[in-house]
């Protein structure tokens, strides 16, 4: 009698814990994207998805090649709300004309965007541009004629400043290959020189606290200098030779 109360007891318990949590680590999240209902009705986008960022509200801006989400058009970028809702407050009106490959939010909401695009809700933009928090554009930032190629990976310094890599070999006229970095209103900083770059994509790129930059791509050398598909840089551009990876990686980073 003893062991089948303790075997109630447990059984009781257990139901308890699965109601309670039905959730584990790994299940799908039925709360996000309530609108999903399945069966090809209001299922996400109708195309990739390459970059997403988070808000300091929790609001989800995403970015890819789709041109619409849960059955609304939003042209390669559109904001959710925490939920997975569509933010309708976000208004990208007819946005981008090709895809969004990078986002990168400013401390001040803004946000940039990066990708093989050359026009943002009909106003020419090539491959860069930064809209406001309403999902306008911000016409304060003017990258001129921009990159003439496309922009992978963007990165912004503490002070603003905006690193950009991609498989670009200029930016507004002027010379840089795969990397460049930008003042906050969009003009090139020239005080960053790298040199020759890269010989072949960038597709990432962080910031150290002490603000050297590790970049990573297909690339085999920098400036001349060989580094197979990873490198430090120092804050001005120049190779930082004291990170060596040897024979880097075998393949993209």
């Amino acid at each position: 009698m003893r062991n089948k109360i303790l075997l109630l007891t447990l059984l009781f318990f257990l139901a308890f814990v699965f109601r309670a949590y039905p959730q584990v680590a790994g299940d799908i999240d039925p709360t996000f994207n309530p609108t999903d209902k399945g069966f090809a009705i209001g299922d996400g986008t109708n195309g990739n998805v390459n970059s997403i960022v988070i808000q300091g509200d929790g609001k989800i801006i995403i970015g890819g090649n789709f041109t619409s989400y849960n059955g609304t058009e939003r042209n390669r970028i559109a904001r959710l709300n925490a939920d997975g809702s569509l933010d309708n407050s976000f208004n990208s009106a007819i946005g981008l004309n090709n895809t969004v490959w990078a986002i990168a939010l400013q401390s001040d909401g803004k946000i940039i965007i990066g990708g093989d695009f050359t026009s943002y809700n009909g106003t020419a933009r090539n491959r860069i541009a930064r809209l406001n928090a309403d999902g306008s554009l911000d016409v304060t930032f003017n990258p001129g004629t921009g990159t003439n190629s496309n922009i992978n990976t963007i990165a912004i310094q503490s002070d603003g400043k905006i690193i950009i890599g991609g498989n670009f070999s200029s930016y507004n006229g002027t010379e840089r290959n795969c990397i460049a970095r930008l003042n906050a209103d969009g003009s090139l900083d020239i005080t960053f020189n790298p040199g020759t770059g890269t010989n072949d994509w960038i597709k990432s790129i962080v910031i150290q606290s002490n603000g050297k930059i590790i970049i990573g791509g297909i690339f085999t050398s920098y400036n001349g200098t060989a580094r197979n598909f990873i490198a430090r840089l120092n804050a001005d551009g120049s190779l930082d030779t004291t990170f060596n990876p040897e024979t880097g990686s075998n393949n993209t980073v």
